[in-house]
């Protein structure tokens, strides 16, 4: 342990406040990931099957079978489904409004993500430009005795910084790619399920609906 606190040492010694606000955030967006992957699992994120064969049920007009399925249903848009059986057609907005209310509780932090990996790179740059600076700074300083290794070590330092905001920026970029792929699929069930629900093939009318769940 004392020796990767010595590193750590090291490497924000020779990298300056810019490496310090990188790895603050590098430890920020490890909490956020392990935070969205407990809540996806818990929400039953992408585990819509007994749901979907509630919704295909429904409409090919089993009833029974639509409310089999819903007990078994672990979704958690099952509560916006089981409005949709009661609802009537110029509902869509209404439970789509109630879909998206649960979106927006799962897509919290996605935003903080996207800006990661955005400012990650920048910030590294901002790094390298510092060091680079410091390192034309020494060898002014050095006036006629030049020694090279002077800037190559100063540029070498500077560049640190730099390839630290892209080992942060990269996996986050992959990370908030993935999770918002996961969040339109979500849309797309929801949607598919609220239109399949809200017109069946069976051809029920509204009154219908609302008498088989009244």
């Amino acid at each position: 342990m004392n020796d990767i606190f010595q590193i750590l040492s090291q490497i924000v010694d020779l990298g300056g406040p810019v490496i310090v606000i990188l790895m603050v955030t590098s430890i920020a967006v490890l909490a956020i990931a392990l935070y969205k992957l407990w809540q996806f699992r818990v929400a039953g994120v992408g585990r819509h099957r007994a749901l979907m064969q509630a919704v295909q049920a429904w409409d090919a007009g089993d009833e029974t079978g639509t409310n089999a399925y819903l007990s078994r249903s672990t979704s958690y848009l099952v509560p916006v489904v089981e409005m949709a059986l009661s609802a009537g057609s110029d509902d869509t907005g209404r439970l789509i409004s109630e879909a998206e209310a649960r979106f927006a509780r799962l897509e919290r932090g996605l935003r903080i993500l996207d800006n990661v990996a955005q400012l990650a790179p920048l910030l590294g740059l901002f790094g390298t430009v510092l060091g680079m600076i410091e390192a034309f700074q020494a060898l002014q300083d050095a006036g006629s005795q030049v020694d090279p290794s002077i800037l190559a070590g100063g540029i070498w330092v500077a560049l640190m910084t730099t390839a630290a905001g892209l080992a942060v920026a990269m996996p986050t970029s992959i990370l908030h790619s993935w999770l918002e792929s996961r969040m339109d699929a979500e849309r797309g069930v929801a949607d598919q399920a609220i239109q399949t629900i809200l017109r069946p093939r069976a051809g029920r009318g509204a009154v219908t609906l609302q008498a088989a769940h009244a």
